[in-house]
């Protein structure tokens, strides 16, 4: 079931009336005016969802390369209906930097990690008072989520307990809502997140290494 569905009909109606901010995956709502509009006849401001894959290149997607051998009608139509930008720069080749960097607008080695990424149990990588694309968004009256991949640690402690609350987290960097897994798909504990804990939907689930 989807997990905006399990939080109530309370959340689901918040979202589908505000503007929404999504990283990573693609969300759903419809607009509304952002809060420091002055009337409602203000045009209001469009949803925006921003997707970053791991391990793709540009030549992958048929909107860039029509010679790409790999099928992407979904993305195409993005590109058909949205913005489509051909000039782009990643401070780093590697995902957690990446990342950093993509939210914060700030170099990841201005930070404790020079080089390589973070692990499963790593602590929170950006400083909760550290604007971010979602903070920034969310004070212009969006609703704000992330979904899929983390992977800019959880926590202040060196090796973070799963079995306590996941805090500091995405949650603390500008997102209302995040659901996904805390590092990559090989990297252990091999759990979901969401929000501030694990998400066990079945009874007696325990955070494993395998």
């Amino acid at each position: 079931m989807n997990p905006l569905y399990q939080q109530g009909p309370g959340l689901l109606r918040t979202v589908l009336r505000t503007p929404l901010f999504a990283l990573l995956l693609l969300g759903f709502c419809t607009s509304c005016t952002p809060a420091d509009s002055p009337t409602s006849e203000v045009e209001p401001p469009p949803n925006i969802v921003l997707i970053l894959a791991d391990d793709m290149g540009l030549g992958d997607v048929g909107a860039y390369n029509a010679m790409s051998g790999i099928p992407t009608p979904g993305i195409d139509t993005l590109a058909t209906v949205g913005m489509r930008f051909t000039d782009a720069h990643s401070p780093s080749a590697v995902c957690t930097p990446t990342r950093y960097g993509l939210l914060t607008g700030r170099y990841a080695w201005r930070t404790h990690l020079k080089h390589g990424v973070l692990k499963g149990y790593s602590p929170l990588l950006i400083d909760p008072a550290r604007s971010t694309i979602a903070s920034m968004l969310r004070a212009k009256g969006y609703a704000t989520a992330a979904i899929g991949k983390w992977h800019l640690g959880i926590g202040v402690d060196e090796v973070l307990d799963y079995s306590k609350p996941l805090t500091p987290g995405p949650n603390a960097v500008g997102f209302d809502y995040f659901f996904g897994i805390p590092a990559s798909l090989d990297m252990p504990p091999y759990v979901y997140v969401e929000n501030d804990g694990v998400f066990t939907p079945f009874e007696g689930d325990e955070v494993g290494d395998s």
